[in-house]
């Protein structure tokens, strides 16, 4: 599977596409307009580790909810991802059972090479 979960709207997003050549078995999912299913976020938390590591503290609804003053579990990252696209960390890319969160260089490159070395 090559899938790459993002946010249209998202410059970091749009700017570690925009430096991927994606070939046409690569699909790109907006959280947005198609938003993350539970059994999609569990996949991606198998692969992951945890639903922590695939939740943004970036978002404003993260400081606008008081979150910040909350200690979450497991449970509640899984929920408010759910609850809200915005939560999901991204861009979350999965490329043969491989997963990268975050528009990093580091996982441009990694993500960059998986998909020209599996076509």
């Amino acid at each position: 599977m090559k899938k790459i979960y993002h946010l249209k709207t998202c410059t970091s997003c749009k700017r570690f596409l925009d430096k991927l050549l994606l070939p046409s078995d690569v699909v790109l999912q907006n959280v947005k307009s198609q938003p993350i299913t539970a059994t999609e976020l569990d996949q991606l938390k198998a692969l992951s580790g945890s639903y922590e590591s695939l939740f943004s503290r970036k978002s404003k609804l993260y400081t606008e909810m008081g979150l910040k003053q909350l200690e979450l579990t497991e449970d509640d990252y899984r929920h408010y991802i759910l609850e809200h696209y915005t939560f999901l960390k991204r861009p979350v890319c999965v490329i043969n059972q491989q997963i990268f969160i975050g528009p990093s260089e580091e996982n441009l490159l990694a993500v960059r090479q998986l998909i020209s070395s599996n076509g």
